[in-house]
């Protein structure tokens, strides 16, 4: 019987492809440790159309900084929602109650209706 190689893990075999690419290898992780992951992440994973021109503009971006086109995409979407919602309160504030606190500072009052279909 012919003596299998055992390879060293480190970083480097990982990089170059010598650990860890070989198919024959490969098992899907069980559905319990995927939303274990999931949820110690606050992650959920979702299902969307996105054009592929915008995609491939992702990848682009992605590849220049380094990183991988769906964690950019992520962060793309956590500072717009960011962004709108300050913009959102800002504009409402605007438009609400104020009153003067005694230590100098102002308080607001602004009345939110949301109905979030779920």
């Amino acid at each position: 019987m012919a003596e299998i190689e055992k390879m060293t893990d480190t970083t480097e075999t990982w990089d170059s492809g010598q650990l860890g690419s070989d198919e024959k290898f490969v098992q899907r992780a069980p559905v319990t440790a995927e939303r274990e992951l999931d949820e110690s992440l606050g992650m959920q994973a979702i299902s969307i159309r996105i054009p592929k021109d915008l995609i491939e503009q992702f990848k682009l971006i992605a590849k220049i900084h380094g990183v991988g086109y769906q964690p950019l995409m992520r962060e793309a979407l956590k500072r717009f929602a960011h962004a709108e919602v300050r913009g959102i309160l800002t504009q409402m504030a605007n438009e609400g109650k104020k009153e003067l606190l005694g230590n100098g500072n102002q308080k607001i009052e602004v009345e939110l209706n949301l109905n979030v279909a779920t």
